[in-house]
């Protein structure tokens, strides 16, 4: 029989947010393979605990995250490089750990995420055949409109959804309705009359949540942000951002 690997949309880290056909092919798999990018990695951690709670049996191989290089002025070419450097480690974990396999993504896979294209590469290294699936997860863009009990869009308007390192390019645009993935902090600077609603480290204990007027919680998102990742030793944090 043709082995399969199947990505895993595992939500962010609370247990209950995987749904039933997550929960299915995590106990039905033989190996978990579980990114590690340091020594006590919290994020490899949550992971962890989230097959401990639907699959106690399953056995977990760590795959140690090769480092991208973040001081290289071109940015496409590094997360290349770095996207085939993490083929090369998945496929040694795979060919080490034979049988079905998952692979656990945070969120879901299709939101900045890059899973898929690495499992791509691995196929075309053409050292490995098999079967793959993908299994959607809820995404810290769900959940953030669900804590903060809103539409993502106006009637009939669209969202654009883009990166910290592009928004002001998007608001250059005219964009007016804004999801912001990737932050290193959030620069609201010159959109004191815009509205902003904040999450960071959803679905997990150390969660914040900010609303309102930007010139009024700007201040209060920089310190829920530094509070966050104080309190879980990491922090993803994002934002819908509105004209008023």
């Amino acid at each position: 029989m043709t082995r399969r690997v199947t990505l895993v949309g595992i939500g962010l880290g609370h247990p209950d947010h995987l749904t039933v056909e997550a929960v299915a092919a995590l106990r039905s798999a033989s190996v978990a393979l579980v990114t590690v990018k340091r020594a006590g990695d919290p994020l490899a951690a949550a992971r962890q605990e989230v097959l401990a709670h639907h699959a106690p049996d399953l056995r977990v191989v760590e795959v140690v995250d090769p480092p991208r290089d973040r001081t290289a002025l071109d940015y496409e070419s590094a997360v290349g490089d770095w996207h085939e450097a993490r083929a090369a480690a998945w496929e040694s974990a795979l060919i080490a750990h034979p049988g079905d396999a998952v692979l656990l993504v945070w969120g879901d896979p299709a939101f900045y995420d890059s899973t898929i294209r690495v499992v791509e590469r691995v196929l075309a290294r053409g050292n490995l055949t098999f079967d793959w699936d993908v299994l959607p997860g809820i995404s810290a863009l769900q959940l953030l409109a669900a804590r903060h009990r809103i539409v993502l869009h106006e009637v009939g308007r669209p969202i654009h959804v883009t990166t910290e390192r592009r928004l002001r390019e998007a608001l250059e645009q005219g964009q007016d309705n804004v999801v912001v993935f990737l932050t290193s902090g959030t620069d609201l600077t010159g959109l004191d009359d815009w509205t902003v609603w904040w999450g960071a480290n959803l679905g997990s204990p150390s969660e914040r949540l900010v609303d309102g007027a930007v010139r009024d919680v700007a201040a209060e998102i920089t310190a829920k942000r530094a509070a966050a990742k104080a309190e879980a030793g990491w922090v993803m944090d994002l934002f819908l951002l509105r004209r008023a």
